[in-house]
């Protein structure tokens, strides 16, 4: 861990206020100390946040890849070029998303981010695994690839699970499929968040899904049956059960900001999380490049299949989100750190270690400057390079 660090003339924001002027002394990879008063102590590096904003580092609890590498590619090269490049843009916590793939692939990814995990990570902190399929719906595939979608398969869970507890931390299906109801309570019942998907299903179901343990949406708007006042499917259900935490991508290209504003007004503050849903293109030029096996073309930012012209996950940052919700959807600063950093890290069971600027918890620290660009990072007390500079 890295010597103590106190900053200084800094914006903190805490889960009960912003303090101005602050000063917050990280010592020995976790934060010492949050103080009003400029720091008196003497033996600390002393960084000057000139007035900048200091939040919690941000949790991506739904991202595939960065920097041209991806989690199924299933190697530490990969994942130390995904963890390096999100640090560079702010995630400081980072649950590894894999596609819809055969079972063995899958196995694979497991084994090889568990054994990651197993050692010291110099960069974002892997802290475990999405499964996103492929117990999802045909008709909603998007991006995934449908030669792997299958009913939902208890005993693969049980498999996995048995050999990495505890690793597998959000399972992604659609809620209407045969088995699914019976697979969401066991999710529940051993931890797991289960997540609506990808999926055809009515608001009846997503209630009964709830009603079994259904407790998370992903990219909320995408890849569900729409709102319509008579029908008010998958997205009415999300918008108004609170037992239902719902995820956004917030890049400008996926969901209207209307209607990440709706979302912001009908989710309880704990209730939201912002994603990126990155893949491998993030931090990459336009161009083509592969996702789970399928052909994806970059231009603009914006990825999409090659064949079928669907939105294909994102090239978003963490960073990139903070800025577009503050500066367009009209979120403060303070409510977007809680929908990046705090309650993904309350609903992974982070919460009591990181999420939040408080003493004890780990040192996972962003100075944001007043334009909301990325001026400095911390994982647990080790900087981090800014990626860009």
């Amino acid at each position: 861990m890295s010597g103590k660090i106190a900053i200084t003339n800094a914006k903190i924001v805490t889960e009960q206020e912003v303090i101005e002027g602050g000063t917050i002394v990280l010592n020995g990879g976790i934060i010492e100390s949050i103080s009003a008063s400029p720091y008196a102590g003497g033996d600390a590096e002393t960084v000057d946040a000139q007035g900048g904003w200091v939040l919690p580092g941000f949790v991506d609890v739904h991202v595939h890849g960065g920097y041209g590498a991806d989690w199924m590619d299933a190697t530490k090269e990969s994942i130390d070029t995904i963890t390096k490049f999100h640090a560079g843009h702010g995630t400081t916590s980072i649950v590894a998303t894999t596609l819809t793939g055969p079972k063995d692939h899958l196995s694979q990814v497991l084994d090889v981010v568990a054994d990651y995990r197993s050692k010291d990570m110099p960069y974002a902190q892997v802290v475990g695994v999405h499964l996103e399929g492929p117990f999802i719906n045909l008709k909603w595939k998007g991006a995934q690839n449908p030669a792997y979608i299958v009913p939902p398969q208890k005993a693969w869970l049980e498999e996995w699970t048995a050999k990495h507890p505890g690793l597998i931390l959000q399972l992604s299906l659609a809620p209407e499929t045969e088995g699914a109801l019976e697979l969401i309570s066991w999710l529940r019942a051993n931890g797991i968040n289960a997540a609506a998907a990808h999926t055809d299903a009515t608001y009846d179901q997503v209630i009964a899904a709830a009603d079994a343990g259904l407790n998370q949406a992903v990219h909320t708007y995408n890849a569900m049956t729409g709102l319509h006042h008579r029908n008010p499917g998958t997205v009415g259900a999300v918008l108004t059960d609170d037992r239902i935490r719902a995820e956004i991508i917030a890049d400008g290209h996926h969901v209207h900001p209307a209607c990440i504003r709706l979302l912001t007004k009908t989710k309880t503050e704990d209730n939201l999380l912002m994603i990126t849903d990155a893949m491998s293109a993030a931090g990459l030029e336009d161009g083509e490049y592969d996702l789970g096996g399928l052909a994806v073309i970059v231009s603009g930012g914006v990825a999409t299949l090659k064949e079928g012209n669907s939105l294909a996950g994102s090239t978003l940052t963490m960073i990139g989100a903070l800025q577009y919700v503050v500066g367009k959807v009209g979120v403060t600063v303070p409510q977007a750190s809680r929908y990046m950093s705090g309650n993904p890290a309350r609903q992974l069971g982070l919460f009591d270690r990181t999420g939040s600027l408080a003493p004890g918890k780990q040192a996972d620290v962003l100075i944001v400057g007043p334009e909301l660009q990325l001026q400095r990072i911390w994982v647990r007390g080790k900087e981090q390079e800014v990626f860009g500079r």
